[in-house]
């Protein structure tokens, strides 16, 4: 109520006269200029450009139509909403005529600020449909002409030569998608940038396609079409059993092109038993073992008009059953950063060896020089034993190698299609000639997220940090967030998805990543809610069904929303979401639950597992009490937000009682929880499982065991990612900043000392004499402990949003100065520009610079109790039009304020505390 009655004082102030406001950055279902658009209500969002300060919206109008010129002259209108009295920017639903398939759409908005002055219109921006209705598909799923076998088979060739009209073509659409991967090309030249396509779904039920505007592709009279098949996900080995052909043993393509000519003719090139089938220069491809191409076998011109393909085999037709299509949605997997060699190492064991300088996840680019049948082999590995060799042990089975053979004719380039390393060093096996450096370039990889949040302090140690976890999150954000990049893993793992989803949200827009995994997340649950340890399924039905793994399907959802305001992930996983909390009261007795098979907090420190008397072994079926709550919690907020309010109802009641099983089973009459250790205490604390009486002293005996640990976290990837919002939340932010600036082992800066350039799976992946842990689970690139990242990001910088003002419409700071720090800053590109937050402490006086986006609010909480002596932009905070001053707050002096960029500095031994 209080921050509401700031916001009203807000609205009256006055405003100083500035330029005009403008609009950009339209997206269309988050996307920029999408394609494949099915929804028939796609939602719109713009941003709002403005230089004064309390820039609000109080009206819009978007129009939309099939012809540029017809948007630009604002007739033949598909949609057009006129001037509409609404502040919202975000995810306004289209409400037009109705959509046809394959149909670009034009669109364009004017805004009105608070003072009704209209803005010009923005620059025009369209979207795509896909098709919209199974009938709108003419193409046949085809294969190749040939027996298959998916063990180190080389991959089918494809290919269908074709002539257009000799009209002008207006629009030429390509929808693709297929059985394992596929690369295409038109004429020689290669169709779209995404790589890794049609993506990872789980395909017994859900099959993406890809939609590709081709239009520069074709040309009048003679055409060709080539496409190339891999393994993939959908037949190649996947999972650390062996095993491969998990979803289907042959592979297939399902092409159709659509081409519009200018005259208003169509005409449709599809797959069917016309396509004739071969074999080209990849000769093996596996994701997890690499690929195996012999130019010697290359088939030049296979993709061009007149080559003679008379000695390939027709390809055939498949039966079915086939997956359900569905529209791709999120951004697709492309080629990223390059790197150069770092510098050229020749091992203790005489090999040769390429130093990248990061560990990243993609392959390296190749050229070589050499006669017909050399052979060059190229394998990778994350880090170098205590030796200085090459180390590959931690990759169990998979085989992370490429090899080469040349065809004999000058230079030569290879890169990978079907598969991708996760590595840092290469090793070279076979070149005959010194090693040029200038001959190899890695290329990462990942989903074509646009990053969105930058955080930076004085400590170089902490930067490092954020920088290791945006490249965790990069390497394992391919299509889907995986455990691992590089051993015989690489799976969608809930747990450490959950984990981590936070922390990615501000890092990049995985607004639509999540949006599609969650898609597949529910394709995969069981039949009677329980939830898969990994998304796509491929561990089988008993894999499923454990606390803090298969609590994605609530805490996911719930996160998007905070983040990105988005209402209709809420409304897409609802019944997943009660499917679960549905099968957790299925499994209890009297609202408890304390059955089945749970990880546990997975990974947590375990070295002295008896450290003055506290354990740091967790109950499992306390924390599976305690994620039943924060489930339950967070199913009945969902259902408020939805207006489901006797669902809410019921959930609420839920809440309650399983709160008081966690009390009655778990805690003592004195608020001694009984497993006593960091985790125990954080989940109890950050799920608000204790009675309000209780949190203080379970907060002191939470300290009390950090301390015990000499300053040490002990917890696993159930416990890290609220370990410090725990602390800072009940007043003990001088105890975090001791556990995020800890630099010996168990702590974030280790492994930053240690010289890694991502997150460890373990705290001690290479121990202090340089020896590895455990191989057989030892990756250097996991993400799970990078969430810390979220409390670098809300409380060390202070930058976050509320949950009555989602997606950072409401921006709330509350910097914690602390842990030797003198500044820290962190900016988020959100839907509604840019917020940042950033402290710096200098000569005696706290500095802190603070801006809102226009079309959102914010609420400041300063680390003073009085405005005395507290300025912004250089006056005193007394006299300013533009702030309000609210109450104190947790000893923390409130302020409210709408857009733009404030200063506001104070003395140092006002805010010198990490309260």
């Amino acid at each position: 109520m209080r921050t509401l009655v700031l916001w009203v004082a807000l609205i009256v102030l006055a405003h100083a006269p500035s330029a005009q406001t403008k609009v950009t950055g339209l997206l269309c279902e988050n996307l920029k200029d999408p394609l494949g658009v099915v929804d028939p209500a796609p939602r719109l969002t713009w941003r709002i450009l403005s230089d004064r300060r309390n820039t609000m919206q109080s009206a819009y109008e978007v129009r939309v139509a099939t012809d540029p010129s017809d948007l630009a002259r604002g007739a033949n209108l598909a949609w057009n909403t006129g001037k509409t009295a609404s502040d919202r920017s975000v995810h306004i639903p289209y409400a037009g005529k109705t959509l046809k398939s394959g149909t670009v759409y034009h669109w364009q908005v004017r805004v009105w600020d608070d003072q009704g002055k209209p803005s010009p219109w923005s620059p025009p921006a369209k979207w795509q449909t896909g098709l919209m209705q199974p009938s709108d598909w003419k193409a046949k799923w085809i294969g190749p002409g040939f027996s298959e076998d998916s063990v180190d088979q080389p991959s089918p060739y494809l290919r269908r030569s074709f002539r257009t009209q000799a009209k002008r073509i207006a629009q030429a659409t390509a929808f693709i998608t297929a059985l394992g991967m596929y690369e295409g090309s038109i004429n020689g030249r290669r169709i779209g940038d995404a790589v890794l396509t049609p993506g990872w779904t789980s395909y017994g039920k859900r099959l993406q396609y890809q939609q590709y505007d081709v239009t520069d592709l074709l040309r009048n009279g003679e055409n060709a079409v080539g496409v190339v098949l891999g393994n993939g996900w959908y037949r190649g080995f996947i999972g650390f059993s062996g095993q491969n052909n998990f979803y289907g043993s042959r592979s297939g393509l399902l092409f159709q092109l659509d081409i519009l000519y200018a005259d208003g003719s169509r005409e449709t090139i599809a797959s069917d038993n016309l396509w004739t089938s071969s074999y080209g220069s990849i000769q093996s491809s596996e994701i997890y073992h690499g690929e195996r191409i012999d130019n010697r076998l290359e088939k030049k011109g296979w993709d061009m008009p007149g080559y003679q393909d008379m000695v390939w085999t027709n390809c055939l037709e498949l039966e079915g059953p086939f997956p359900t299509l569905v529209t791709t949605v999120n951004e697709p997997v492309k080629r990223q950063e390059s790197f150069k060699p770092l510098k050229v190492i020749t091992t203790p064991k005489g090999e040769k060896v390429i130093d990248f300088g990061q560990n990243l996840v993609g392959w390296v680019v190749v050229k070589a020089r050499g006669e017909s049948g050399d052979s060059l082999r190229i394998s990778h590995a994350e880090v170098l034993d205590k030796a200085g060799n090459f180390y590959t042990e931690n990759l169990r089975a998979a085989r992370q190698q490429n090899v080469y053979i040349l065809r004999g004719e000058g230079e030569e380039v290879f890169e990978p299609h079907f598969t991708f390393q996760g590595f840092r060093y290469i090793r070279i096996e076979g070149l005959k000639d010194s090693v040029r450096p200038g001959d190899f370039t890695a290329v990462a990889l990942y989903s074509d997220m646009p990053r969105t949040g930058t955080f930076v302090s004085s400590s170089p140690l902490l930067n490092q940090l954020q920088h290791n976890i945006e490249w965790g999150q990069k390497g394992n954000f391919l299509d889907v967030p995986t455990d691992c990049p590089q051993r015989d893993e690489r799976l969608g793992w809930t747990g450490d998805a959950q984990a981590f989803a936070r922390t990615a949200t501000f890092n990049r827009n995985v607004n639509p990543f999540f949006a599609k995994w969650l898609k597949d997340l529910s394709a995969d649950q069981l039949p009677n809610g329980s939830v898969p340890f990994v998304v796509p399924n491929v561990l089988g039905p008993g894999a499923t069904g454990a606390c803090g793994w298969a609590d994605a399907a609530t805490i996911i959802p719930w996160t998007m929303y905070l983040a990105y305001a988005d209402r209709r992930i809420l409304e897409d996983q609802y019944e997943s979401m009660k499917a679960w909390v549905g099968y957790i009261q299925g499994v209890s007795r009297n609202d408890l639950w304390n059955t089945g098979f749970h990880f546990g907090d997975w990974l947590f420190y375990t070295m002295g597992d008896d450290n003055a008397g506290n354990a740091a072994v967790t109950d499992r079926y306390l924390m599976a009490q305690a994620f039943y709550g924060y489930s339950v919690q967070l199913l009945a907020k969902t259902a408020r937000v939805l207006g489901r309010l006797q669902d809410a109802a019921r959930y609420d009641s839920l809440s309650l009682r399983v709160r008081e099983a966690f009390n009655r089973e778990y805690v003592s009459p004195n608020g001694r929880v009984s497993s006593n250790t960091q985790t125990a205490y954080v989940l109890a604390l950050h799920f608000d499982m204790l009675p309000e009486s209780l949190r203080a002293q379970a907060a002191q005996r939470l300290v009390d065991n950090v301390r015990q640990y000499g300053n040490h976290l002990t917890t696993g990837f159930l416990g890290t990612p609220y370990l410090c919002h725990v602390l800072s939340r009940f007043g003990h932010a001088d105890v975090a900043f001791t556990l995020l600036m800890q630099e010996s082992y168990p702590s974030w800066l280790y492994p930053v000392k240690m010289g890694a350039t991502t997150i460890w799976e373990r705290w001690n992946g290479i121990r202090t004499d340089g020896t590895f842990e455990v191989p057989s689970m030892n990756s250097f690139n996991h993400y799970a402990y990078g969430a810390i990242g979220d409390w670098m990001y809300r409380s060390v910088a202070g930058l976050d949003t509320d949950e009555e003002g989602p997606g950072y419409r409401h921006v709330v700071v509350k910097p914690h100065v602390g842990g030797g720090l003198t500044k820290a800053m962190a900016t988020l590109d959100t839907y509604y520009g840019t917020a940042s937050s950033g402290w710096e402490r200098k000569d005696g006086r706290l500095r802190l610079s603070v801006t809102v986006p226009p079309n959102a609010k914010a609420t400041v909480h300063l680390p003073v109790s009085s405005a005395q002596d507290l300025t912004e932009g250089g006056r005193s905070i007394a006299g300013s039009k533009e702030v309000v001053i609210g109450g104190v707050r947790d000893g923390r002096l409130t302020l409210a304020c709408g857009s733009g960029t404030y200063v506001f500095e104070m003395p140092f031994a006002h805010a010198g505390s990490s309260k």
